[in-house]
């Protein structure tokens, strides 16, 4: 865990910096794609932290959102895109995502591997070995997921429940025809 520690402190610099970008932005698609950079490095925090499953939850989710805030932007801001006024903000910032993306991609390539002869199945050996005698399952996967990683498994479904949920409520079409409208068209 101390070899992570810079990795992690870097991380939440580029964190940090994305928020403030966010904020300071005056182009509201501008402050989506930094708002993104910095759910992305969240996601990359949760690989460096021995997450995998909370770090994919957290991809989704944030792929999810920013879809969702992309259109509402581009429907907001219409005209700062038609006339090209706000191109350098924009520009700003998807440079910063690609930068965030690819020191992303560098740092979990180059430390996620582990040190040559180590065994890959640490954790996964002791749910093999215990599986089906501690749970009774037939099926180890479901054995895993279900018994040793319940709660886990839970709260990734709420989660992602929650936010299809949102996306649904966000994307539907504002506003309901009454009967009488109905009935005329």
């Amino acid at each position: 865990m101390e070899n992570i520690t810079p990795q992690l402190y870097t991380l939440l610099v580029f964190m940090v910096v994305g928020s403030i970008v966010a904020i300071e932005a005056r182009n509201l698609l501008s402050a989506v794609i930094s708002v993104s950079a910095v759910g992305f490095a969240l996601s990359v925090a949760f690989l460096f932290l021995g997450a995998p499953d909370i770090a994919i939850t957290q991809l989704v989710v944030e792929i999810l959102v920013l879809i969702i805030l992309i259109r509402g932007t581009i429907l907001l801001d219409n005209t700062a895109i038609e006339k090209g006024r706000d191109t350098l903000a924009m520009v700003a910032s998807l440079i910063f995502f690609g930068l965030i993306l690819g020191f992303g991609a560098m740092i979990f390539g180059s430390t996620g591997f582990p040190e040559f002869g180590e065994p890959l199945m640490r954790v996964s050996r002791v749910y093999v070995q215990t599986g089906l005698p501690a749970t009774y399952a037939a099926n180890i996967v479901a054995a895993v997921i279900l018994d040793f990683r319940a709660y886990d498994t839970l709260g990734e479904a709420s989660v992602l429940f929650a936010a299809i949920l949102g996306a649904l409520a966000l994307l539907r079409r504002s506003g309901s025809a009454t009967r009488e409208e109905v009935v005329s068209a």
